[in-house]
């Protein structure tokens, strides 16, 4: 099948690779995740360390992996051309409402047949002639996997803000939109998965919905911007009157929009029970599954999938990846504050350190 992975220009780890194909009565998505558990297992040192540092945290100049670099850059990775071992998330959509018909999750060896940046799918979906400068064979139908996948996510997208998930950036480009479609799917497939097929604990993300006086406020300080104003049929539904409110808001007010909502929205954290669901994608049960190489609770929800076996310390390593969350959100926000206070542009580097430069004139200056 043609397989492709989608990144930020600056990746060093390929956690997630996808295929795609339309058939007569439904679509198959398959979502392949490299197989960090085939390397990493418990009662393990490397196990314990990933545990110790429960994330990969990613900061202007360098990057602190949670998995030994040449796994999580090289053995895991799945980078063009080479065979690597992955976790398969098979979902058989129905054409019309895009439900589950069926799921199927396997492991799989994977040879991806492109790396694409973000601008570079971009760039694809403008001009399927494109796709040939990234393929090393010319049979490879990446153009037209490209477009049925965005196709796919776009409705996929439009359908999840109709059953109310909240949505606060509206405005992202398509390869964006395809990526964080899929991987949602995904998740949500391998939850369902093994709380309904299965009924196992695993490492649910579960996100509490603010109380009603904490929306109240959020949506009055939104609807006080200037150029600003919540639709009159949204109000019973915040989420719905957020997304609503971000469509046509100016630019210049969508980070006061956004913030508004995130100053009352608690936390979402991980647990082993996933009573009271993910409020902000309104699912009534959520996972990860799609970043083992970077985050401690799939690298856990992927040794559960294939052993169908449940740590003993699962509550514990639920409470842990969910600290170490909080301490790297900390940490890249503090590092970001301390270079603008020594008059230096985070923005200006990626985490491999190389000035990031999307427009090709600005590309040709900055070789030259």
């Amino acid at each position: 099948m043609t397989t492709w992975t989608t990144d930020p220009v600056d990746a060093q780890d390929f956690d997630d690779a996808l295929s795609v194909e339309e058939r007569d009565d439904e679509y198959v998505l398959w979502v392949h995740i490299a197989d960090v558990t085939h390397y990493v297992t418990p009662d393990t040192a490397m196990w314990a360390e990933a545990k110790k540092r429960g994330n990969t945290v990613y900061l202007p100049g360098y990057t602190i992996h949670m998995l030994p670099p040449v796994l999580a850059e090289t053995v895991c990775s799945l980078v063009p051309h080479e065979d690597r071992l992955a976790h398969t998330v098979e979902m058989h959509l129905d054409k019309e409402t895009l439900s589950y018909e069926d799921i199927e999750i396997y492991k799989s060896v994977v040879r991806s047949d492109a790396r694409l940046t973000y601008t570079q799918c971009e760039d694809i979906l403008d001009d399927p002639d494109a796709a040939e400068e990234f393929l090393e064979d010319p049979e490879v139908e990446l153009a037209e996997k490209t477009e049925l996948v965005w196709n796919l996510a776009d409705r996929m997208h439009e359908q999840r803000k109709e059953d109310g998930s909240l949505v606060l950036n509206p405005r992202r480009d398509r390869a964006h939109t395809i990526i964080e479609e899929c991987m949602l799917k995904a998740n949500k497939a391998v939850t369902h998965v093994l709380m309904w097929d299965r009924g196992v604990e695993a490492m649910y993300r579960v996100h509490p919905q603010p109380t009603p006086d904490e929306w109240d406020e959020a949506l009055r300080e939104i609807q006080d911007l200037e150029g600003v104003s919540i639709p009159g049929d949204s109000w019973e539904d915040p989420r719905k009157a957020v997304n609503a409110t971000l469509e046509e808001a100016p630019q210049r007010q969508l980070d006061k929009i956004q913030w508004a909502v995130m100053k009352v929205m608690p936390r979402a954290k991980y647990m082993s029970d996933p009573f009271g669901g993910h409020h902000a994608l309104n699912f009534e049960i959520y996972g990860h599954f799609t970043s083992p190489i970077r985050r401690l609770s799939d690298l856990v929800n992927h040794w559960i999938v294939h052993a169908n076996d449940v740590p003993a310390n699962l509550a514990a390593l639920c409470d842990r990846a969910s600290d170490k969350q909080k301490d790297a959100e900390t940490c890249e926000r503090e590092y970001r504050q301390f270079l603008e206070e020594v008059g230096l542009d985070p923005n200006a580097v990626n985490n491999r350190g190389v000035e990031v430069v999307e427009d090709p004139e600005e590309a040709d200056a900055a070789l030259q």
